[in-house]
C-alpha cells in the first residue's frame, strides 16, 4: 500500500487510541478520511496536519485561560493580612490556598512555599511579592491574593520597597506552562501604578477582588 495511504489500525498505532475510536472519528466527520469501497483510509499529510490544528487550538485555549482571573481566582481567596513578618503572612496567606479544592495537602502547600521563600525571596519589586509551587497534591492551577496592611520589610525585595501584595500561586507538577504564564500575566498586570494603588487603598476584599477581574 502507498505509504501516504493509511489504514485504520495505522492510524490507531500512530495516534494511540484504538482502531474503534478512529473508525467512530471518520464515521463522525471529525477527522480527515474517506471510502475505498467499504473501507476507510487516511491520507498521511492530511491526518498530520489535522493532529496540528488539534494542538494548536489546544495551545490557544490554555493561553486564552491564562488571563481568565475568575477560573483561578474566587473572592474567599481575597483577604486583608495583617501580619508583621514573611513567615506569618505567608503561613495565613497559604492557609486561605489550602481552602481550595484544588488543593489537597495544606500542610504541604505551606511547608513548600516557605521552603522556596527560603531558597529564594519571590519579591519582584513595586511592593509585589509572587510566591508559588508546582506540587502533585494541587489538581489545578489556583490562587490568593493577599493586602497587606502593615508592609512587609524583610521579603529583601530587589528595589528595597516593602512588600504590601502577595500572589500566591498553586499548581500542579503538569502545568509548568500556564504556571509561568500566569506569573508573567501578573508580572505585567501589576505595573500599572493606578491598579496597585487602588488595591492598596481598598475599603474591602471584595473591591480588590473586583478591581483584578477587570480586564
Amino acid at each position: 500500500m502507498n505509504a501516504d495511504i493509511l489504514t485504520i489500525e495505522e492510524v490507531a498505532k500512530y495516534l494511540r487510541v484504538s482502531d474503534r475510536t478512529v473508525y467512530d472519528w471518520a464515521q463522525k466527520g471529525e477527522i480527515p478520511a474517506g471510502k475505498i469501497g467499504t473501507v476507510w483510509r487516511f491520507k498521511k499529510a492530511d491526518v498530520e496536519n489535522w493532529v496540528n490544528a488539534k494542538l494548536s487550538a489546544s495551545s490557544l485555549k490554555e493561553q486564552e485561560t491564562d488571563i481568565q482571573v475568575k477560573n483561578i481566582l474566587s473572592p474567599d481567596r481575597v483577604i486583608f493580612i495583617n501580619q508583621a513578618s514573611k513567615h506569618d503572612a505567608l503561613v495565613q496567606l497559604s492557609e486561605v490556598l489550602a481552602k481550595a479544592p484544588q488543593v489537597k495537602n495544606g500542610a504541604e502547600l505551606t511547608a513548600e512555599i516557605l521552603k522556596r521563600e527560603e531558597l529564594m525571596s519571590t519579591a519582584i519589586g513595586r511592593g509585589i511579592a509572587i510566591p508559588h509551587v508546582r506540587l502533585a497534591s494541587i489538581t489545578d492551577l489556583v490562587m490568593a491574593v493577599g493586602v497587606c496592611k502593615t508592609p512587609l520589610t524583610d521579603f529583601e525585595p530587589i528595589d528595597d520597597e516593602p512588600v504590601s501584595l502577595l500572589f500566591m500561586i498553586g499548581a500542579a507538577y503538569n502545568q509548568h506552562s500556564y504556571y509561568l504564564k500566569t506569573i508573567s500575566h501578573f508580572s505585567g498586570k501589576l505595573k500599572d501604578t493606578d491598579l496597585r494603588e487602588k488595591m492598596l487603598n481598598a475599603a474591602t476584599e471584595a473591591e480588590v477582588y473586583d478591581y483584578l477581574i477587570k480586564k
